[in-house]
Parts: structure tokens; C-alpha cells; sequence
């Protein structure tokens, strides 16, 4: 397999093979330091904490689900997302942190399980023609889409936590 799941079974495999791993890293996090400001964030030169991490992953997530959602019942999807461009996604992986704020971190982690699960049962519903073989944004295929916003993004948030954890002494 190529780093890019290039198949339904690929993309289950990469999206099944981090998650459990990046679960894994986050538990290893007491609640006390998950709002700590000690990772770089998404925008140039900001801090964010694990916390931000986590509603970052739930945001795109959510917003894979929603893209769906919409171009199933023949809605337009605003691309990224309704009110940003793919410019803008600093902006938007803020509004995500923004979102979920107030969260606990707890709440926060079952939220994100909630949400890769649910991407999980939409993938395993769609056929490897639905996933790879047609376009679905300009020249991206839905697979490559949701890699794009799981798997991919699961990767960089997990050396990010790690680094966190090694730098906290938490592993």
C-alpha cells in the first residue's frame, strides 16, 4: 500500500491503523495539561493545546460528514466550508478551536470517537467506485477527500502530541 489509499480497503486500513494510536496519545494526557499552549498551531507562529488538536480533527471530520450530507440530497456545498475559502483554512481550524472551547477534554476525546466512527460506517457504505473511481470535488475523488481530512490530518496531530508528551515527560 501507498502512503495515499488509493482503495476503500487502504483508506479503512489508514484511517483504522492511526486512530487507535493517536487515541492512545491523547489518553496519555491528563485533563490538567490539555489546554497548555505548547503545540504549533495551524496558523503562522501560534500556539494551540491538545484540546485544539482534538477540535480540530472533530471539525474536519464533521465537515467531511456534512459535505456528504449535502451533495447527497442535491444541496450545494460551500467548499471548505460557508464562509471560507481553501485560503483561509488558518481561519477555519481557529473556528474549529473556537467551537469547542468550553469542552472538557474528556467530552472532547468521546466527541472525536464519535465522529472518526461515524466517518468509519460512511466509508464502509460507500463502494470503492463511489470512493475512487469518480470525481467529486474538481479533480479529487470523496476518497481522497476524506484521507485529506482523516488520516492525513490524524498523522500530523499525532507527532504533534507526541512531541508534547515527550516534552512534558508524559511518556
Amino acid at each position: 500500500m501507498s502512503s495515499v489509499p488509493e482503495s476503500k480497503d487502504e483508506l479503512l486500513t489508514a484511517i483504522n491503523s492511526i486512530f487507535p494510536k493517536l487515541m492512545d496519545d491523547y489518553r496519555s494526557v491528563p485533563a490538567s495539561m490539555a489546554r497548555q499552549c505548547e503545540i504549533e498551531g495551524n496558523v503562522k507562529g501560534t500556539q494551540i493545546s491538545v484540546c485544539d488538536t482534538v477540535a480540530y480533527l472533530i471539525g474536519w471530520g464533521n465537515l467531511v460528514l456534512k459535505w456528504h450530507s449535502f451533495k447527497s440530497q442535491g444541496l450545494p456545498v460551500d467548499f471548505p466550508d460557508t464562509g471560507y475559502k481553501w485560503n483561509q483554512l488558518g481561519l477555519l481550524a481557529v473556528s474549529f478551536h473556537d467551537q469547542y472551547r468550553d469542552w472538557q477534554y474528556e467530552d472532547l476525546l468521546k466527541e472525536l470517537d464519535s465522529t472518526i466512527n461515524k466517518l468509519i460506517l460512511l466509508v464502509t457504505s460507500l463502494s470503492n467506485e463511489e470512493l475512487y473511481e469518480t470525481m467529486w470535488y474538481e479533480k479529487w475523488t470523496f476518497g481522497r477527500m476524506i484521507q485529506f481530512n482523516t488520516s492525513s490530518p490524524m498523522k500530523n496531530m499525532r507527532a504533534k502530541v507526541r512531541r508534547f508528551n515527550k516534552n512534558n515527560k508524559l511518556r
